[in-house]
C-alpha cells in the first residue's frame, strides 16, 4: 500500500486551493454530524442519503420515513458521507495531496463541476455493475478517483512522497503511484466481480477515474499550459 503525504508540484494559476480545502472541511463537518447521531439515526441517514443502486433504477423503494432527498439527489449527497475514520482520513488525504493541482488547472468553478460529475460518474458505474444492490454507497472515493485520473494526465512525472507499507517514506513519480492504484482497483473489481459483499465499491473508483480523465479534457482551459513548465508526460512546452 502506498499512502501519499505530499507532492512537489507548486500551484501556478491560483494562489490557494480554496475549493479543495472547502470540500475537506465539508466532509469533516458532515462526518462530525454522523458521529453525533445514534446508531439508529446514523443508519437511517446512510439509507436516506446514500446512493442505493436498486432504488436508483426503481426496482426497490425506501420506506417513506427514510426518504430524506430525491433519489437522483443521493448521487450527490452520498459523496459527503463516510463509513468510518479510516474511510474519511484516507479520502481526505488523497484529496489534499492531489486535488490542489487539478483545481489549479481547471480553476475554482470548473473544479467544482469536475468534482461533482466525477463522483456521479463513479456512483453510476457502481450502480450499473450492481443494479440489484440494496447496499447504500457512500463516500467521496468516486470524485477523488476522478482527481487521480486527471492528475495522472496532467502531472505524470511529479514526485510524490508516499509511505510504502505504512511506514517506509519514499518518493515516486505520480505515474507509478497512480498506475499501481488503478491497477489494484481493477484487480479487486475482477476478483470480486459484481458481488456486493466486499464493502468497497471498486467499480465506483474505476468509473470515477475514467470520468475524471474525460471531464478534464472537456473542462480544461485550452489557451494555457496545464502544468508547471511541462506538457503531458514531462515534455517541456515552448
Amino acid at each position: 500500500m502506498l499512502l501519499p503525504l505530499k507532492d512537489d508540484n507548486p500551484l501556478i494559476r491560483i494562489s490557494f486551493q480554496r475549493v479543495t480545502v472547502s470540500l475537506i472541511v465539508i466532509c469533516c463537518l458532515v462526518f462530525m454530524w454522523q458521529l453525533s447521531l445514534s446508531t439508529e439515526e446514523s443508519n437511517a441517514a446512510v439509507l436516506g442519503l446514500g446512493a442505493i443502486p436498486a432504488v436508483l433504477f426503481g426496482d426497490k423503494y425506501l420506506e417513506p420515513d427514510l426518504v430524506l432527498v430525491s433519489t437522483n439527489l443521493t448521487l450527490l449527497t452520498s459523496m459527503f458521507l463516510h463509513g468510518g475514520w479510516m474511510h474519511l482520513i484516507g479520502n481526505m488525504l488523497f484529496l489534499w495531496v492531489f486535488g490542489d493541482n487539478v483545481e489549479d488547472c481547471l480553476g475554482h468553478r470548473r473544479f467544482i463541476i469536475f468534482y461533482v460529475f466525477s463522483g456521479i460518474g463513479g456512483a453510476l458505474t457502481h450502480a450499473l455493475v450492481n443494479p440489484e444492490s440494496v447496499a447504500p454507497m457512500i463516500g467521496a472515493s468516486g470524485a477523488i478517483s476522478g482527481i487521480l485520473g486527471a492528475y495522472l494526465v496532467l502531472h505524470p512525472r511529479a514526485q510524490v512522497l508516499v509511505l510504502a507499507f505504512m511506514y517506509i517514506p519514499i518518493r515516486l513519480p505520480a505515474f507509478v503511484i497512480l498506475g499501481l492504484w488503478i491497477g489494484l482497483q481493477m484487480l479487486n473489481a475482477s476478483v470480486e466481480g459484481s458481488a456486493d459483499g466486499g464493502g468497497t465499491a471498486w467499480w465506483a473508483h474505476i468509473g470515477g477515474f475514467i470520468a475524471g480523465i474525460g471531464l478534464l479534457f472537456l473542462l480544461q482551459k485550452k489557451t494555457k499550459a496545464i502544468s508547471s513548465g511541462r506538457g503531458p508526460w514531462g515534455r517541456r512546452r515552448s
